[in-house]
């Protein structure tokens, strides 16, 4: 099994919950860090993964996304600098600890991880992606499981639709519809998660659905009967949005899942890395831990 993890999930969980008064020794903060080490780590003891990458964002201001659409994300407020310390420290940590982590300016986590998932299933490697995020469903298909570390839920490609609405093959087209807040992108006006959940249930793909807009009157929905005029008003928002939403699976990337075995922690440095930050001995146990059992790999 590939276990995918997308990190800026949980270094963001552990910024807002980890208690903030975690400092080095020239007083920079250290809790987000701290709290996606532990996180890490246990992930590690508790997955044994015998193939294991970890996938960072670079900006929210570079990706091909933004060349398409220079308003993706642009509702964000960017990170603070002592954040941005922190991620950085994050992936110096991955290092140490013999984990694979990649980022790319041109590139989100998200695609980073559904090229390695795509690489890994045409060899026969189901996958595991570790994450909080919605849009990630897209990429399962059967035998892949979508791990909701923090509230300690997985879903198979049969749960996907009950636990989101809708089933994977159809998310991108989904979200192409309803939009997605949480990036800036807009969808087509009037249509929510629920218009959009019975539409795609009617409808295989965002092209079929508007080869046949005039069948939408007949669906069961809410303001059915101008519905077909809506679709069609926003349509290049819509196709607009779904490419904004589905993630790339082909991103160029040189890399074999062999490169994604984990490898033994460098204790000395993992040592001097844990000195400077004036981390107590909790992450040095655990990081002995994963010492001996990289041994099993």
């Amino acid at each position: 099994m590939l276990y995918l993890v997308d990190a800026s999930v949980y270094v963001f969980r552990a910024w807002y919950s980890m208690p903030p008064d975690m400092a080095d020794g020239d007083g920079r903060p250290t809790h987000a860090l701290f709290g996606f080490a532990r996180f890490l780590g246990d992930l590690i003891e508790r997955a044994r993964p015998e193939y294991l990458a970890v996938a960072f964002d670079e900006s929210l201001t570079s990706s091909f996304r933004n060349q398409l659409y220079p308003a993706y994300k642009a509702n964000r407020d960017p990170a603070p600098a002592e954040l941005l310390w922190q991620f950085a420290r994050c992936r110096e940590f991955c290092e140490l600890a013999g984990v694979r982590h990649l980022s790319s300016r041109e590139y989100e986590a998200d695609d980073i991880i559904g090229t390695l998932a795509t690489r890994g299933r045409a060899r026969g490697l189901p996958f595991t992606v570790v994450t909080r995020d919605k849009d990630m469903a897209q990429l399962v298909r059967d035998g892949d499981v979508y791990w909701d570390y923090a509230a300690n839920a997985r879903y198979r490609y049969h749960e996907i639709e009950g636990r989101f609405g809708v089933a994977p093959e159809r998310f991108a087209d989904w979200l192409a519809l309803t939009g997605d807040s949480v990036d800036n992108i807009r969808g087509v006006p009037g249509v929510g998660p629920k218009t959009a959940t019975a539409i795609m249930r009617e409808f295989a793909t965002l092209e079929a659905l508007y080869d046949d807009l005039e069948r939408v009157r007949t669906l069961p929905i809410r303001g059915a009967a101008k519905l077909p005029e809506r679709l069609s008003e926003h349509r290049d928002a819509a196709f607009l949005a779904r490419r904004l939403t589905a993630i790339a699976c082909d991103m160029p990337l040189d890399l074999e899942p062999a490169a994604l075995r984990p490898r033994a922690p460098d204790m000395p440095a993992l040592t001097g890395f844990f000195d400077r930050l004036g981390f107590g001995p909790m992450l040095r146990r655990q990081a002995e831990r994963l010492a001996a059992l990289a041994t099993e790999y």
